[in-house]
């Protein structure tokens, strides 16, 4: 318990005992600011899950409006007839900042360049740890030809969704049909 101390008819706190009070709200406030950092990694890894999800309905809609066929650019699902009469998806997902990744990772490929039957879509996860890299696809690049206008294709387990090899640290979630 704290001591008022009198001097002069004056009460007060010892120089001592507020700094050890302002020590312990350091501390406490340290503390809080750790867990908020891990709470808004894992909110940023849950927004880009449901974007890839997003993307993956999109990508769908747009296979059963075209043929059987892929985009070759993500882009391709925006438009007034990327899905027969509307557009597939309104605006194509950005990741939200922390990752690094500007984009979400797609390629699509076929047997060939003009046959886009298949795709790979990736994104970078913050957290190493995160249940959902359990139970994707992680897959090498595809041995199929790329579509005309595609990006080069990913290595599933690389550390950021860009690499052609698998890394030490898999964060990168992705998906294929």
């Amino acid at each position: 318990m704290l001591k008022l101390f009198k001097k002069g008819g004056k009460t007060g706190f010892t120089l001592i005992e507020l700094l050890v009070v302002i020590a312990i709200i350091g501390i406490l406030a340290s503390v809080v600011l750790a867990s908020l950092n891990s709470a808004r990694r894992k909110s940023r890894d849950a927004r880009r899950l449901a974007d890839v999800k997003q993307l993956q309905v999109a990508l769908e809609l747009y296979f059963d409006a075209n043929s059987g066929d892929y985009p070759g650019l993500l882009s391709a699902l925006i438009g007034a007839t990327a899905c027969g009469s509307s557009s597939c998806i309104p605006v194509v997902p950005k990741p939200p900042s922390g990752s690094g990744q500007t984009d979400y990772a797609y390629s699509s490929f076929g047997s060939s360049a003009t046959d886009c039957s298949s795709y790979h879509l990736g994104a970078e996860l913050e957290e190493a740890s995160n249940p959902a890299l359990t139970s994707d696809v992680g897959a090498g690049a595809s041995a199929l030809t790329l579509c005309t206008g595609s990006a080069a294709d990913f290595h599933g387990d690389a550390a950021d969704c860009s690499g052609t090899t698998a890394a030490g640290t898999d964060t990168c979630y992705d998906l294929k049909p």
